[in-house]
């Protein structure tokens, strides 16, 4: 059976107003498609279409075939070190999720279903240049938040 109105898979972006703080939360939910390959779940500070090589302080990428999330952060046009450590694997295909990005001093605190699943800690100085919320891949998105 097709999925009718599936556009293009060109996801979601954003505005996230007056840019990022600590305390700011972001909430992602959606239902991860029958056979996902990834998602990915970027908080930057430009919107694509000005996508030159501008600073993102989280990049999510969501690998369904190493049940892997992978986080990195871009500065002045170059990707850091990524980081995999899980200590589980929260997305199944055909299931809904919530995930919420918790914006703190030191990092970013990723929640999945309630469940934390990961840290992040900041390498972009200022969070308030983060103004940009990105998501596409394998899922249909049921509200962003």
């Amino acid at each position: 059976m097709e999925e009718k109105d599936k556009k293009a898979n060109e996801g979601y972006t954003g505005e996230i107003k007056g840019g990022l703080r600590p305390s700011m939360k972001l909430v992602v939910m959606g239902i991860v498609d029958k056979k996902p390959k990834s998602i990915e779940v970027t908080v930057a500070c430009a919107p694509p279409e000005e996508d030159t090589e501008s600073d993102v302080g989280l990049q999510l990428k969501v690998s369904f075939l190493d049940k892997a999330v992978q986080r990195n952060a871009r500065l002045a046009g170059k990707w850091g070190p990524s980081e995999n450590t899980l200590s589980f694997f929260p997305f199944a295909p055909g299931e809904s999720f919530k995930m919420e990005i918790v914006c703190e001093h030191q990092q970013f605190r990723i929640l999945v279903d309630g469940q934390p699943l990961c840290g992040f800690t900041h390498r972009l100085p200022r969070l308030a240049s983060l103004t940009a919320l990105r998501v596409f891949g394998d899922l249909q998105l049921t509200k962003v938040a």
